[in-house]
């Protein structure tokens, strides 16, 4: 039989080590399955791992079997667990319940209280002290070991410690620079390797506000502590990949505004997780339109065409996922975006996501023409001609396609290049079954050209 570790035995500890192995889990896939992975992310990995390791090695609590001893008082006991409360909270309806079960509850869906079957005005909880109390005053007086707050841990990893600590560093963002700084910086890590942290900020819709708030009166006053701005738009985006916050974040009324004024300046990393930010958030279509009509493209263009290696994928993500929707398309047109994204792929700079964007953008028809005029034709057919990535491939024939139906005036190059080099025709029959589609397309078209100028 295996041996039965601290894990295994004690329920508390096993939500916190479950919720730590999932995110080591994801954190591996990340590493294994991008070539090009963060470095930010093998430190993410690091430190979740030496989490791990801390709550494997500390010391259990000492079991609570009431059950063996001796029967709690009914006031002390959950009116949905039958048993004594460890952590009691009170809810809407002014009912105090153990967390865990009443989240539980919540979490199914039910927006009424259990024992009055009053429908909830909201459904935020609040600790019980006056209980608590209570219950470790009797717990005391029999002899029992009740595990402290810092000990309990409901379904979601958090204990009522964390919350408290929670609370004190928001508060924190609104006293001295020194407090603020010191503040964000722990939140920033909290929220890094807890993703638990990450889900208490969907609690009060005040919290973000409390977080930014160094930001926006620095910004008032013309002087943000660039270490400061650093950590807190790192931890906006650490709490944005929570799936929850996601919504909540992007409506906020400070966020897009202040992600935008860290794209243009800060630290390079601060640049680069406003982007990853955004990249983060523009998962909803919701948050998409909400950004685009920020202008947040604008900023993203600009930090693009600087060329920050560093930035650069996070750049490139966000404005893909921005571009997917018709009305950003144009906007990232409108903001210049053709001409400093046809730049970088001429370059060799980021090709793979960069073609994929302009691929995207190609649908729309003052994209196709700066394309055209930018020299867009014989780049796209060089590409085609020289790399081996069948993706890129399809990309540029995709994009020569739009052009073909649109500007004859660029017909004769591709007729060209079909003459020297065959490069159309080859991917007619090599290329994946879109690039096939695109190729046989332009490849028609030239022909009926080519016979009507005969027919003349």
């Amino acid at each position: 039989m295996a041996k039965t570790g601290v894990f295994d035995s004690d329920p508390t500890v096993m939500a916190k080590a479950t919720e730590l192995k999932k995110e080591l889990q994801k954190l591996v896939r990340l590493i294994v399955d991008d070539v090009d992975y963060r470095t930010e992310t093998i430190d993410q990995a690091r430190d979740t791992l030496c989490a791990l390791k801390e709550l494997k090695t500390k010391k259990r609590s000492l079991s609570l079997k009431l059950h063996e001893t001796v029967s709690c008082p009914e006031e002390f006991k959950c009116p949905l667990s039958k048993e004594l409360m460890r952590d009691p909270v009170i809810l809407a309806s002014g009912q105090t319940f153990d967390r865990p079960y009443i989240q539980r509850w919540l979490k199914a869906g039910n927006r009424t209280c259990p024992r009055t079957q009053q429908v909830l005005s909201h459904t935020i909880l609040t600790p019980n002290h006056l209980i608590r109390e209570m219950i470790s005053q009797w717990c005391r007086s029999q002899g029992i070991e009740l595990p402290n707050s810092v000990q309990y841990i409901n379904e979601e990893g958090i204990t009522e410690a964390d919350r408290d600590h929670f609370l004190s560093l928001l508060k924190k963002m609104s006293a001295t620079l020194p407090d603020q700084t010191e503040a964000a910086k722990e939140l920033r890590l909290l929220t890094k390797r807890m993703p638990s942290f990450r889900a208490l900020f969907g609690e009060s819709h005040d919290a973000i506000p409390q977080l930014l708030s160094p930001l926006s009166e620095s910004k008032c006053k013309n002087g943000i502590n660039p270490n400061l701005q650093e950590d807190v738009i790192t931890t906006l985006l650490n709490l944005s990949i929570h799936d929850n916050n996601k919504k909540l974040v992007a409506e906020t009324p400070m966020v897009i505004p202040l992600l935008m004024d860290a794209l243009r300046s800060g630290t390079i990393e601060t640049r680069s997780n406003a982007a990853a930010a955004l990249f983060t958030l523009s998962a909803l279509d919701s948050n998409k339109e909400v950004i685009g009509k920020s202008g947040a493209l604008k900023p993203l263009i600009d930090l693009l065409d600087e060329g920050h290696q560093s930035a650069m994928k996070d750049v490139a993500s966000a404005i893909f996922n921005l571009c997917i929707t018709h009305e950003n398309k144009a906007r990232a047109v409108r903001d210049g975006g053709v001409s400093v994204i046809l730049k970088k792929i001429m370059d060799g700079v980021h090709v793979d996501e960069l073609l994929a964007i302009l691929a995207m953008l190609s649908t729309n028809h003052r994209a196709v023409e700066e394309i055209g005029d930018l020299g867009g034709v014989s780049c796209m057919l060089r590409i085609i001609r020289e790399s081996t990535c069948d993706r890129n491939k399809e990309n540029c024939i995709a994009i020569l396609h739009t052009i073909c139906l649109s500007d004859r005036t660029k017909w004769k190059a591709m007729r060209e290049e079909e003459s020297t080099h065959g490069t159309i025709s080859k991917l007619a029959q090599d290329g994946t079954a879109r690039a096939k589609r695109k190729a046989t397309g332009i490849l028609e078209r030239l022909k009926r050209t080519v016979n009507l100028t005969h027919t003349a």
